[in-house]
C-alpha cells in the first residue's frame, strides 16, 4: 500500500531551523526521484527541494543554500526523506508534502509550518 506521511512541521522563528520528515510506504518508492513540495495560502503547489535514486539534488532558487534533501532507503518498504530547513524566511510559511517525481496522485496530510517572531 502506498502511503506518504509527513511531519516535523510547526511554528520557527525567522532565522530558525526545522527537519521535516517524509515517510514513504512502499518499497516502489526507491527508485523514484522525491521531491518536497509546499503550498502556501493562495498559491499553487510547487516543488522546492528534489532528490534522485542516485542523490542528485536540486533546488528552488527559493531555497537554494537553505535547505537540504536528504533521503535513507535502507528500509526496504519505508524510504524516509528528509528537509533540514536552515535560516527559515517568513515566505517559507506553507504546508509542506513529499511525493514522487512525477508526482503520484496520492498526497499525504503535508506538516504545516508556521514562520513567526
Amino acid at each position: 500500500q502506498v502511503q506518504l506521511v509527513e511531519s516535523g512541521g510547526g511554528l520557527v522563528q525567522p532565522g530558525g531551523s526545522l527537519r521535516l520528515s517524509c515517510a514513504a510506504s512502499g518499497s516502489m518508492f526507491s527508485g523514484y526521484a522525491m521531491g518536497w513540495y509546499r503550498q502556501a495560502p493562495g498559491k499553487q503547489r510547487e516543488v522546492v527541494a528534489i532528490i534522485g535514486t542516485d542523490g542528485f539534488t536540486h533546488y528552488d532558487d527559493s531555497v537554494k543554500g537553505r535547505f537540504t534533501i536528504s533521503r535513507d532507503n535502507t528500509k526496504n518498504t519505508v524510504n524516509t526523506v528528509y528537509l533540514q530547513m536552515n535560516a527559515v524566511k517568513p515566505e517559507d510559511a506553507a504546508v509542506y508534502y513529499c511525493n514522487a517525481l512525477p508526482f503520484l496522485p496520492s498526497w499525504g496530510q503535508g506538516t504545516q509550518v508556521t514562520v513567526s517572531s
